[in-house]
């Protein structure tokens, strides 16, 4: 009998199935051969005598018969016993409460779709899964530093323990059905991997990237990035600001984060297929029923219209930086499209 320490859980688990069905098989075939019995009366007789229930014979064994049980009896003794062993030493180890866990990771990773995944749970990354789950987006992290992982635990966030560097870590995550990538490691040159698997993986993902060095921002964005951050930039052009603009500073850091005020700026896209296309912006009643203000205008080639004219024309397909309370912003997309926020709810277009 093999020893049930020696195989991993997988191995163990498919040895007790084969040898149950072993069991079966010899049981069945004996009587048949030794008995005579049918195929319905040998695998009754077999059952009965591995599972000891004490029900009665098919019809009175002789000596060879009674010779075949003993032996199929203590066959099916050895088995419960390995059985009982490998159980007993899954629960000691905490190995069947981690086999049940990971069936239920992979089960809440095959129901994402339209989700962000965010490799690194470092400093920068614990910002970005709290903003995404603020705004109730989907979100799952790939992390490999075990004091990340515990963290990750504490606040119940979904996450796959390993390194995001591997393709099979993003296929596990259903990185082919989701809406974004956040690649926010500590090291640059693991960032660039990341982005140039990701998007060979996922040719339409939105991929966010952050830069460390000078230098790696023009290569994340040659491995396929779409948005690339420099934190130690941005961090001394606020500095910057704060000193020059305190005011505008503060205004634009209460509006981007929603906090501290009902007054809240979002970015809405105008489906193609919606009313507001083809009306000019006094017309759309954007202003009169929501009493939002229509900042700036990004148009489906990129161009960008600040402080749009009131004639100005809107079309489908543009996107639009408005603000203005949460309560108005969110009945306006209600209303535009039957969701939030347009741009970051799951399945948007």
């Amino acid at each position: 009998m093999p020893n049930s320490s020696s195989l991993p859980t997988g191995r163990r688990i498919a040895v007790i199935a084969s040898l149950s069905l072993l069991l079966l098989l010899i049981g069945t075939s004996g009587f048949m051969l030794i008995q005579d019995f049918s195929f319905i009366e040998a695998l009754y007789m077999t059952v009965i005598t591995l599972s000891s229930v004490g029900f009665g014979e098919v019809r009175p064994l002789d000596n060879s018969g009674r010779i075949f049980v003993i032996i199929l009896i203590f066959m099916g003794v050895s088995c419960v016993g390995f059985t009982v062993a490998f159980f007993t030493q899954m629960v000691l180890d905490g190995n069947l409460l981690e086999v049940y866990r990971r069936r239920k990771l992979k089960k809440q990773l095959g129901q994402l779709e339209n989700h962000f995944i965010v490799c690194g749970y470092g400093q920068m990354g614990q910002i970005v899964v709290a903003e995404l789950r603020k705004q109730r987006v989907p979100v799952v992290v790939i992390e490999h530093d075990e004091n990340a992982l515990l963290r990750l635990k504490e606040n119940l966030i979904l996450h796959l323990a390993g390194d995001a560097t591997e393709e099979t870590n993003l296929q596990a995550v259903g990185i082919t059905r989701a809406k974004g990538l956040v690649s926010v490691v500590s090291k640059d040159s693991e960032n660039v991997f990341i982005v140039l698997t990701a998007r060979d993986l996922n040719r339409g993902l939105l991929i966010l990237a952050r830069a460390g060095m000078p230098g790696t921002e023009q290569r994340l964005h040659k491995a396929g990035a779409d948005r690339v951050v420099s934190p130690y930039a941005i961090g001394a052009i606020q500095i910057v600001h704060s000193i020059l603009r305190p005011t505008v500073t503060d205004f634009l850091k209460l509006a981007l984060s929603g906090e501290g005020m009902e007054l809240s700026m979002e970015e809405i896209r105008v489906p193609q297929d919606s009313a507001l296309a083809g009306i000019e912006l006094m017309e759309s009643g954007i202003r009169s029923n929501y009493n939002l203000i229509v900042m700036a205008i990004k148009r489906l080639d990129g161009a960008m219209v600040f402080n749009p004219v009131p004639q100005h024309r809107l079309e489908g397909g543009d996107i639009l930086v408005v603000i203005g309370t949460t309560e108005n912003l969110s009945r306006f997309g209600q209303d535009l499209c039957g969701c939030l926020f347009p741009t970051f709810r799951p399945g948007a277009q």
